[in-house]
């Protein structure tokens, strides 16, 4: 194992774009941390993220910016990630569950196939959930730095409260994710570890860019009170907040980056 560093460390799973690459850039904005890119697929695009994050930094910040592909579906890529993390860090303060993928069709649910489900299920539920397991053991064994929270923050969605018929499997997905921060923050903050839950609305990113003219026509009519898009650095500067330790008192926290989405209008 290398000596343990000064500096924390945060991994971010599916950083190479999108949520997480706005949530690895406002980290490195903030240059505290080492950081962990973690990706499924796209090399080109984490290596992209990996040198924003350099650049963000700024000069005079001696801080690692590493990038590791993993599935987080899978076990043995979820422990390879967390080995690597211990191997090449020493430790762990922050992790980030944002890691997600939409499904293979937006189906009604009456037609939704099993199989659809279960891809869904293992990337957006299954894998943060023993991902977490594992970060949190990592956490455990890592020594405290002074002034540094140790947190878990999972990136959840509106769809945990909002039904959408042809997205059942994802909403279904959202909202196991929303009772597994309450259960992980039950049961690490003895251990001095605090777990947060952020609920993105409608966010600019590829996953939304293929219905971006349904939504242009919702906020067009007032979807929102704060009535624009959101930004991958919306979600990022709320991490940041976290990572900086403005919540020292608070646990199973949900933030809610939505524009006002939540509020009960008449």
């Amino acid at each position: 194992m290398v000596d343990v560093p000064d500096s924390p460390v945060a991994l971010i799973t599916g950083a190479s774009r999108g949520i997480g690459r706005g949530i690895a850039l406002e980290l490195a904005a903030l240059g505290t941390h080492d950081l962990v890119v973690n990706y499924a697929g796209n090399e080109t695009a984490a290596r992209e993220c990996q040198a924003m994050c350099r650049e963000a930094f700024g000069s005079g910040k001696d801080r690692r910016v590493e990038i590791i592909q993993g599935d987080i579906s899978k076990a043995d890529d979820r422990e390879r990630l967390i080995g690597h993390v211990e191997s090449e860090f020493g430790r762990l303060d922050l992790l980030v569950n944002n890691a997600g993928i939409a499904p293979d069709v937006r189906a009604d649910i009456l037609e939704a196939t099993e199989a659809s489900f279960d891809r869904l299920i293992g990337v957006n539920l299954k894998g943060p959930y023993f991902l977490t397991q594992r970060a949190a053991r990592l956490m455990m064994r890592s020594t405290p730095l002074e002034k540094t929270p140790r947190a878990v923050v999972s990136v959840t969605s509106i769809s945990a409260f909002t039904a959408s018929i042809n997205r059942g499997d994802y909403c279904v997905a959202k909202a196991g994710l929303a009772m597994m921060t309450k259960l992980f923050a039950a049961r690490l903050a003895s251990e001095g570890i605090n777990v947060y839950e952020i609920q993105p609305g409608v966010i600019a990113t590829d996953m939304t860019g293929a219905v971006k003219e349904k939504y242009d026509k919702l906020f067009a009519d007032g979807l929102t009170p704060i009535n624009r898009w959101g930004q991958p650095s919306d979600v990022g500067k709320t991490v940041a907040a976290v990572a900086m330790g403005h919540f020292p008192y608070s646990t199973g926290q949900v933030f809610e980056v939505d524009g006002g989405f939540h509020l009960h209008r008449l």
